[in-house]
């Protein structure tokens, strides 16, 4: 069986190289790979000739415009590589009988509220960047392909830059840190992502009635003052030369840090549906948070 993976250098994709490599010949691109297949997603039609050369069973999209406040000043951008790309992957997926497994956001949602998203909770972005993830959704959804669309949300990585690193270093510079407190999520592991990604597929490849549409982020919730705080105190318990005391990380409301993009105040996603459709179990998400910053402390 082929997989192709587009989009392998980012934090998930990266993490999908190990988890997929198991379920068959993994052909894996970025949108700077060397070769004659294209995996440039800023020009979507291009995409359509690597998957007829391929021909692979099983398409994993991993690429996508994640810079929420720049999308704001260059939609175009993001819609192509978001929308337009997405849709060329399930209109090229179904005409040749593959399977498409697709990442997108809790932006898709207005924030409002306090309840856990359902996947059929009504929609409502608040940016450029919600709304080109909830148009690639739906051209998704639209071409008749058999999908595996995963919302997720605060994803992180071991590899490359992310929130923890980031608290971690000001936590060794500063006596105080001020960190938004209102805005409520599961922060998520690339790697959790990854397996996720792989069991389903296992699954839907033997059950074709799976295909949908599935929350997929770690168990429980915290504000990113409450990550903050865990990160910080999990480094000082290490041994780590933290600067700032534990009760000079100050919440704030979002209006305290002023972005192009209005960020969604309720990031919260019910996963029942996952859980119980494939037997998963989502660790909380301290488990995984701990896991990395254990990685990148050794």
């Amino acid at each position: 069986m082929k997989i192709l993976l587009l989009g392998k250098n980012g934090q998930v994709g990266w993490e999908l190289q190990r988890a997929l490599a198991p379920l068959g010949e993994l052909i894996a691109l970025d949108f700077d790979s060397p070769g004659p297949l294209s995996a440039d997603f800023s020009k979507p039609e291009s995409l359509a000739a690597t998957v007829r050369a391929v021909a692979p069973q099983i398409i994993v999209n991993a690429a996508a415009h994640t810079a929420v406040d720049k999308a704001e000043s260059e939609p175009e951008l993001a819609r192509a590589i978001n929308a337009s790309a997405a849709g060329v992957l399930a209109r090229e997926a179904f005409a040749i009988g593959a399977w498409l497994a697709h990442y997108s956001t809790d932006y898709v949602f207005d924030g409002s509220g306090s309840t856990p998203w359902l996947e059929d909770s009504p929609t409502g972005p608040l940016s450029v960047y919600g709304q080109t993830k909830l148009e690639g959704e739906d051209a998704i959804r639209a071409s008749g392909v058999r999908h595996l669309i995963f919302r997720t949300s605060w994803v992180y990585a071991a590899r490359g830059g992310n929130f923890a690193k980031t608290m971690l270093r000001l936590a060794k510079e500063r006596d105080k840190l001020t960190v938004i407190n209102d805005q409520i999520g599961a922060p998520t592991g690339a790697d959790l992502l990854a397996d996720v990604t792989a069991h389903a597929l296992r699954a839907a490849l033997q059950q074709p009635v799976l295909s949908g549409t599935y929350h997929a982020v770690a168990g429980g919730e915290t504000s990113w003052h409450g990550y903050a705080k865990h990160v910080v105190e999990f480094a000082r318990a290490a041994g780590q030369p933290i600067k700032v005391s534990a009760d000079a990380i100050d919440p704030v409301p979002t209006s305290a840090f002023p972005t192009p993009a209005k960020r969604p105040g309720n990031s919260r996603m019910n996963t029942r549906k996952l859980q119980e459709t494939f037997g998963f179990t989502l660790p909380p998400w301290q488990t995984g948070v701990e896991r990395m910053l254990t990685e990148i402390l050794i």
